[in-house]
């Protein structure tokens, strides 16, 4: 679970809700990996009341501050019996810096592979990513050297992720650096928004949940002037296929293309939609017989209404000379 940061802790808490019922409802057993964050105790004890709050059965945390200590085996060991994992938001390049290719990092890994849900938050979103953005400006046109890359988790395989992303408006950062790597997907994820990323059959299949958006840039058959551009200027980003997805859509990313959505109609809409198509097909019918007067067409046509809306007669009138033409 990718999610863009922000996410709604006060209200309906949809998000979070959905990570707790993924890992295990009230049978979930939660690491809380605060990282990243500059907040001392507090921002465990913010999310340890949440999630108990949301109905999981245990949630404890694993804070490693350095490489040594993400070689703890006790640290390293808190997230063997884990059904989810969160990563909290903060400072990226320390939470990469600290955990990636070390046991603990491993350790992640290793839970996600055995069926444990992974999501983070801000830095924890981008961190799963194979190549993930450590700190740059923002703006909406790309320019040489305006971002730095860290390597990731790679729990999202030949993709960067960033996060805030159109509320911190990181179009330019995220296009510079599929411009200088368009074998990668960029995937840049609003706020109080996820990508929940799930294996389908032999594909990986991204769906969105939440408030806001999720951008996808496809720069395989992209046109660029990364290579040459110099320090601060404007790259040529061109033939970069955008995705733009709402609540509700899905990207396979393994083929990159949409998810077709199944469109569902109701009982009522069907009604309507049947009767429209009898009511269409009666007036093509109508119109095609040429040699009936619009005043008779009329009269057929009240007549029929007062067939569906009267009772049955005993007997019917007889046709007129005009009626049988």
């Amino acid at each position: 679970m990718i999610i863009g940061g922000a996410e709604d802790k006060l209200r309906k808490r949809t998000i979070l809700k959905d990570f707790v019922v993924a890992s295990g409802g009230h049978d979930a057993r939660i690491v809380v990996i605060p990282t990243a964050s500059s907040l001392g105790p507090e921002i465990h004890e913010v999310y340890e009341a949440l999630f108990h709050k949301l109905g999981a059965a245990e949630v404890v945390t694993a804070r490693p501050e350095s490489r040594d200590q993400a070689h703890d085996p006790a640290l390293v060991g808190a997230l063997e019996r884990a059904t989810g994992i969160f990563m909290t938001g903060g400072n990226q390049l320390k939470l990469s810096g600290v955990i990636c290719g070390t046991p603990f990092g491993e350790a992640i890994i290793d839970a996600h592979e055995r069926g444990a849900v992974v999501a983070g938050t801000s830095a924890g979103a981008s961190i799963q990513s194979s190549h993930m953005v450590a700190f740059g400006v923002g703006g909406a046109t790309p320019k040489q050297r305006m971002t730095q890359v860290a390597a990731g988790l790679g729990l999202v395989a030949s993709s960067v992720i960033d996060q805030h992303f159109d509320q911190r408006n990181r179009y330019g950062r995220l296009l510079m650096i599929v411009s200088q790597s368009p074998q990668l997907l960029g995937i840049g994820v609003d706020e109080d928004t996820a990508a929940i990323v799930e294996h389908v059959g032999d594909h990986e299949v991204l769906r969105v949940t939440g408030r806001g958006s999720v951008t996808i840039f496809d720069p395989a058959r992209m046109v660029s002037n990364a290579h040459e551009a110099r320090r601060s200027a404007p790259l040529l980003a061109s033939g970069v296929i955008l995705h733009m997805l709402p609540a509700g859509s899905a990207y396979d990313l393994t083929t990159r293309t949409l998810v077709p959505s199944d469109q569902q109609v109701d009982d009522s809409e069907a009604a309507e939609i049947a009767e429209a198509g009898r009511d269409l097909r009666q007036l093509t019918r109508d119109i095609a017989a040429g040699d009936v007067s619009p005043t008779n067409l009329r009269r057929r046509l009240a007549r029929n209404r007062r067939r569906v809306s009267a009772p049955p007669t005993p007997e019917a009138s007889p046709a007129s000379d005009g009626d049988r033409a």
